[in-house]
């Protein structure tokens, strides 16, 4: 791994589990000698986090950690509205029916622990991306998918930055679980449906949770 590429690992990773806040200056000098590199290939790296809108160029303070608005969150479920039931729908006329069976049956498990707060949510979150992994492959669509991962990225911040709703994650689980169940038995209407409801209760919860910078 060359230098630029580690700083970018390293600042990607600290931005998306949130070491780095929404607002946070990143210092040239300071990030260079943090992570042992140069201010030369620090650059490169922040030029590529600012094309996927992880960093901004601030007003009087150089580079910043992208913020997180209200504004930003819309837009972020305005498209994710139009792709992810689109998705859903092309898995459920392309997938493998028993695969996503599984995936059904892994969620309707889950949903009967994630509601305690004792239950780490780790293994919850690795199924939901292994769902969203396999919606990709069975939509078979490279633009979709490359349109998906970029939306995926700002999700992650966003996820990171409100607050744990037990409650709300069961309800997520059984809609998973749904969703997988209408690609695994091809109704590509149903799938897009249930996928639209699931993305109004997220966004519902995270207006409830979170509070973003401006």
């Amino acid at each position: 791994m060359n230098a630029s590429e580690k700083a970018y690992t390293t600042l990607k990773e600290d931005i998306l589990s949130t070491a780095l806040e929404p607002g946070t200056v990143i210092g040239e000098v300071e990030q260079s000698e943090r992570l042992g590199v140069s201010r030369t290939p620090l650059r490169a790296a922040l030029e590529r986090l600012k094309a996927e809108g992880l960093v901004v160029s601030g007003e009087t303070r150089g580079n910043v950690v992208a913020p997180v608005s209200w504004e930003k969150v819309d837009q972020l479920y305005e498209l994710r509205s139009a792709l992810d039931p689109l998705a859903a729908s092309l898995a459920a006329l392309r997938g493998d029916s028993s695969h996503f069976m599984d995936l059904h049956e892994r969620f309707l498990l889950a949903a009967q622990t994630v509601g305690s707060d004792s239950t780490d949510l780790t293994s919850y979150y690795t199924l939901v991306e292994e769902l969203d992994r396999s919606i990709d492959e069975a939509a078979n669509n490279d633009y979709l998918t490359q349109a998906q991962a970029s939306l995926r990225v700002q999700l992650i911040r966003v996820r990171k930055l409100s607050k744990t709703n037990r409650e709300r994650l069961e309800q997520a689980a059984h809609e998973h679980a749904l969703i997988a169940r209408s690609i695994a038995h091809k109704d590509s209407q149903l799938a897009q449906a249930i996928t639209t409801v699931h993305l109004k209760n997220s966004l519902e919860n995270i207006k409830q949770t979170i509070a973003p910078h401006r």
